[in-house]
């Protein structure tokens, strides 16, 4: 599959470039695993136009992660640096006095693993920076896909290096018209609106996910869950071996209310009843600290109470965690075919709430809606899947969102904004209207 999207990212690692041939840049590139941040820094940076060191940082011991370095800058320079070097800070040092006479760019991916392996690294490499920086004129960029360290080294006041990057990039999945772009050019005449809702309900943007099934050319619901689910595969421990890193020890309980929500369990009581314990300190890290998931109230409600639901932000997660983690003997004894039959009978109902986020970033993209949000009561009699505010025309639309347009019906959405207009009467002033999307508005 061929780059597609990222310009604004392309633009402004571009720009940062451009900067760091006046002064030293340093910026730090979060995401995570298998966003295509490595993909979108070499689209961006490994032009031919200057010098570009990039080098992957391993668990390796030191010496080892610097001899390795020490042949990519040989590769780049087109001369060997004199002696072996055993300190990662010795060749920090070595490329910052390069970028003294040349500019250049200095990738170094998963930054976070010196956390196990040599934290004094960070310590060593603030004071060369401190030190050097302002003679030199590299383009310095640090990158990491496990959020919990990513934020410890760089955002965490008692951290060495601390308020030293000049800028952050936090690279997000594809947006839904990238989505679009991909799946038509890809599929061809084989895709189906109905298709690409499959494609953003199991990979909700993420590079990686979407490029496997591209590349395998899965572009009908029976191919995805073919990928997904048989022999030879990448999805099965996929959830494992992204999140576990994350979580560390402590991720049996992590992955249990996780596993809760993606099946519908999404009040703090829901969740504590589930687990039979309080898991108050887990939501709180899992939405602070992983930003694994996100608290969401009815829009317009005006203080926080307990009308609150837990959401998977990402869709991916979302779906492995109910149709892959809740049945892991049944992956475990290599019952593929009934798992594909399985979660076939029961995509079209779990893909609703991912057709709510679809258009909730559809309209992101491509409204003026200034504010977006779904709405419910109390008593959970009253939803109304999406509200959207217009706040500089003063309008305010209700969406019901379903798969097939048939069951939508206007005039029970009509009667739940009364309900809504009860709770908000403030805002009956505004022009409103009512509306129905499905499938075939995606």
């Amino acid at each position: 599959m061929r780059f597609f999207g990222r310009e604004a990212e392309t633009a402004e690692l571009l720009k940062i470039r451009e900067a760091s041939r006046r002064a030293a840049r340093m910026t730090v590139v979060t995401g995570r695993r298998r966003i295509g941040k490595t993909e979108l820094i070499r689209h961006a940076l490994d032009d031919g136009k200057a010098p570009f060191v990039y080098f992957l940082v391993t668990r390796a011991p030191q010496p080892v992660v610097c001899e390795n370095l020490q042949r990519e800058i040989a590769r780049v320079f087109g001369c060997p640096m004199p002696g072996r070097i055993d300190r990662f800070s010795d060749i920090f040092r070595f490329v910052l006095e390069k970028a003294k006479t040349m500019p250049l760019t200095l990738v170094v991916d998963e930054f976070q693993e010196f956390d196990r392996t040599a934290p004094e690294v960070y310590g060593e490499v603030a004071g060369i920076w401190d030190e050097l920086h302002k003679s030199s004129r590299v383009n310095l960029i640090f990158c990491g896909s496990v959020n919990r360290l990513m934020h410890k080294v760089f955002f965490s006041y008692a951290e060495p290096l601390y308020g030293r990057n000049t800028g952050r990039l936090d690279v997000k999945p594809f947006p839904v018209s990238t989505l679009k772009e991909i799946f038509a050019e890809c599929a061809t005449s084989k895709r189906t609106t109905a298709a690409l809702l499959d494609l953003w309900t199991m990979t909700g943007g993420v590079a990686r996910y979407v490029e496997l099934f591209m590349d395998s050319r899965a572009f009908t619901r029976a191919a995805m869950l073919k990928a997904v689910f048989g022999p030879v595969n990448t999805f099965v421990d996929e959830g494992k071996t992204v999140l576990i890193e994350e979580f560390g020890r402590d991720y049996g309980t992590y992955f249990a209310i996780l596993a809760g929500i993606a099946s519908g369990r999404t009040t703090f009581a829901e969740i504590c009843n589930l687990l039979d314990t309080d898991v108050g300190g887990y939501l709180t890290r899992l939405e602070r600290d992983y930003s694994i998931i996100s608290q969401t109230q009815p829009i317009f409600e005006k203080t926080r109470n307990k009308n609150c639901h837990y959401r998977i932000d990402d869709c991916f997660f979302r779906f492995w965690f109910r149709f892959i983690y809740r049945n892991q003997s049944m992956v475990e004894l290599g019952r593929f075919s009934e798992l594909q039959a399985l979660t076939a009978r029961d995509l079209d109902v779990f893909s609703g709430y991912a057709l709510e986020r679809y258009f909730f970033w559809k309209f992101t993209e491509d409204t003026s809606y200034t504010r977006m949000g779904g709405w419910w009561d109390r008593k959970g009699e009253n939803e109304i899947d999406l509200v959207c505010e217009d706040s500089i025309n003063r309008r305010l639309d209700f969406y019901e969102i379903k798969r097939d347009e048939r069951r939508i019906d206007l005039a029970a959405l009509r009667a739940k904004t009364e309900a809504f207009y009860a709770k908000n009467p403030e805002l009956r002033s505004l022009t409103s209207e009512c509306r129905g999307l499905s499938i075939a508005d995606m």
